[in-house]
């Protein structure tokens, strides 16, 4: 079989359950025969080997199950950056740019600022920080040791992990009485019954204990909002990514809390109002 044959023998076998099984296609048998889209494209003659055919086939099987591409692929683009992914790690997504936006324009003019990330995932919220800020310096924390695995490889892949610390811990039990000039996290949000109406991609590869916490999805957002100012010098900010539909009540948790100001909400690519910046008084 050519790469002209097995493309099409994919597309009509992803098509009806995969949203864009065109480009899926070319990504999965690139992967395959560990080749660039572009010779996918240039060499549609190129006749595939035993072993080619074989892992494309692992591959296909895997994605019509509706397991993530990004976890096959093993790998996922954020800011620019290519993270390594895989399961047991949540994938990185493109509203989470903004507020690693946001907390590089907070903090660009400051010497040598301190961050502390709770959740740190595969590492895109810190690792693409560093690579803005070169006098940064983060501490990334996550209950996950398997994400914890990955962090630790996309801060080596991409030259950082000296100025990122990892530890294995639940919220901010490892702290005591350290101060940092911003906290970043994108909690889990997803509210408990919500998580069934999700695409299967996520509510049955993902971590659950990534996306969901709680019935309504705000404990530990609650739990953030109420201990975060204890770890912030004055003026420090936190930096949180909220779910759909929680702005009036997130809005509400920080307005209660008189040690917060210059409360806002930026909105993501979609414009949505998806990450809350905070500054401690």
């Amino acid at each position: 079989m050519n790469i002209a044959e097995a493309l099409l023998t994919a597309r009509c076998r992803l098509a009806g359950t995969i949203a864009e099984p065109v480009r899926e296609a070319r990504q999965l048998l690139a992967a395959a025969i560990d080749r660039k889209r572009e010779f996918i494209i240039a060499h549609p003659e190129y006749d595939l080997t035993d072993e080619e055919l074989s892992k494309f086939e692992y591959f296909l099987a895997r994605r019509l199950k509706r397991e993530p591409l990004q976890y096959i692929l093993g790998r996922q683009e954020f800011y620019g950056l290519e993270f390594l992914v895989g399961p047991g790690v949540l994938i990185p997504r493109p509203e989470t740019e903004t507020l690693v936006r946001l907390a590089a324009v907070s903090f660009g003019e400051r010497e040598e600022p301190r961050f502390l990330e709770i959740g740190v995932g595969s590492g895109c919220i810190s690792i693409t920080l560093l690579k803005i800020l070169p006098t940064a310096r983060i501490i990334g924390v996550d209950i996950s040791r398997r994400a914890l695995f990955y962090a630790r490889r996309n801060a080596e892949r991409h030259r950082v992990r000296p100025r990122l610390h990892l530890i294995q811990s639940d919220l901010f039990g490892a702290f005591a009485d350290m101060r940092f000039d911003a906290i970043l996290t994108n909690p889990p949000y997803v509210a408990s019954d919500e998580l069934i109406s999700l695409e299967p991609e996520v509510k049955d590869y993902e971590p659950k204990e990534a996306l969901t916490v709680g019935a309504d999805g705000l404990s530990l957002i609650r739990h953030i909002v109420a201990a975060a100012p204890h770890y912030l010098i004055s003026g420090g900010g936190l930096f949180m990514e909220i779910g759909f539909g929680q702005l009036e009540r997130v809005k509400k948790l920080f307005a209660a809390d008189h040690r917060w100001a210059s409360i806002v909400f930026e909105k993501d690519l979609s414009g949505v109002e998806r990450t809350a910046v905070a500054f401690r008084r």
